[in-house]
């Protein structure tokens, strides 16, 4: 046990000294990979947590899962260190998978773009009124297109991960074009 806890402190050591650079939706506390991370965790499922990187990473996940799980409940002190650990590797794997650098979890309250806010509430409310003002018009159908998209998938079983990852990727797509990238260049093949 004590080895698995000196091994999740140095992975969380050597990802502290990675170089930063920008920071992302998904890379902070109060993002979603990271609630479903939580998630997984409360509910001792990992399935919450796999629908955010892709088939090839999930042995990944579920071995830092089962190793964080054992752990977590044998000092509050191994508590906090193996949540980091799984929410960190899940976050890492996630922006590899987006061609997007990792500098580390950012903290709550961390400062979100306006439009990632209001595409967030899109989907919260199920319609794109959060939006309205922030695209250009003659963006609006593609917009459209993607947002009912999402909607069409949202609503999936937890345990159905290939579908919590077809809902991902027409996320990830839909949040991508708000913000106003045209064309996201990686095929978050999930």
């Amino acid at each position: 046990m004590k080895k698995i806890i000196l091994s999740i402190a140095t992975a969380i050591g050597i990802m502290a000294i990675v170089p930063t650079s920008v920071s992302a939706h998904c890379d902070t506390m109060d993002g979603p990979t990271v609630a479903d991370g939580k998630k997984a965790m409360e509910n001792n499922n990992v399935n919450y947590a796999l629908k955010w990187v892709q088939l090839k990473d999930e042995n990944e996940i579920k071995n830092v899962f089962k190793d964080s799980m054992k752990v977590r409940d044998l000092s509050p002190e191994a508590k906090v260190v193996a949540e980091k650990l799984f929410l960190e590797t899940l976050v890492r794997v996630h922006r590899i998978a987006e061609n997007a650098p990792f500098t580390g979890l950012k903290e709550s309250g961390t400062t979100i773009d306006k439009k990632v806010l209001a595409a967030d509430k899109s989907i919260e409310v199920g319609n794109l009124s959060p939006l309205k003002n922030m695209i250009e018009k003659e963006k609006s159908f593609e917009l459209n297109k993607k947002f009912e998209r999402v909607l069409a998938l949202k609503d999936y079983d937890v345990n159905d991960v290939k579908a919590g990852r077809e809902y991902i990727e027409a996320y990830v797509k839909f949040f991508k074009f708000a913000e106003g990238e045209e064309e996201h260049t990686q095929h978050h093949a999930l």
